[in-house]
């Protein structure tokens, strides 16, 4: 039987902290500070039992100092981001289902539900599925984040409809938070990232 940590680190060995030099030592730290307790208090997981990390965090590991940028706009989208949480959900969501992310969307259904959707509309949403449930905003935000993922356009219509709904600064806000996800879920799909066994 398979247990939580095997292979999940897809393609990459999983790092222990001892293995690790001062620059990817600093990254560790300040995602153990920061990722590790914020996974765990959405419902999900960012390490190992014996402190390893998994998800994209093990992938960020060999590229410490951009990674540590990378985290910085992860900070600065999170506290000056004009977006609704609901509707930051799913953004992340619509992009990790057109990605067909296994580790984000194991990661983001739980955030997702921690933000207030009730399972079917998360499970609709890792489908990759718009749900019925959706308030206007978070209908033109899945809608914006589709098509902006699939067809890599916005049409007039679509985009009359995301500046009403969020104006010029959610515009930005919603297109620079796809854009981090997508290159959380390159990382994960790259390295053939799984979510933890049983999850």
């Amino acid at each position: 039987m398979a247990s939580f940590e095997d292979n999940l680190g897809g393609r990459l060995a999983l790092l222990s902290p001892d293995e690790l030099d001062a620059d990817q030592k600093k990254l560790y730290n300040q995602l153990q500070d920061t990722m590790v307790p914020w996974a765990r208090e959405s419902g999900f997981r960012a390490d190992t039992y014996d402190d390893r990390l998994i998800g994209p965090f093990n992938a960020m590991l060999r590229s410490p100092l951009i990674s540590k940028a990378v985290m910085g706009v992860t900070s600065a989208e999170g506290a000056e981001t004009s977006l609704s949480e609901k509707v930051r959900q799913v953004v992340i969501l619509t992009v990790g289902a057109s990605w067909q992310a296994a580790y984000e969307l194991y990661a983001h259904a739980a955030v997702g539900k921690k933000a207030g959707f009730d399972e079917a509309t998360v499970q609709a949403l890792v489908a990759g599925q718009k749900p019925a449930s959706l308030t206007m905003d978070e209908s033109v935000a899945f809608d914006f984040t589709q098509r902006l993922t699939h067809k890599n356009q916005i049409d007039n219509e679509l985009y009359e409809r995301a500046l009403i709904a969020f104006g010029e600064k959610g515009v930005v806000d919603m297109i620079y938070l796809a854009g981090q996800y997508m290159t959380i879920s390159g990382l994960l799909n790259t390295f053939a990232v799984p979510a933890p066994a049983g999850q």
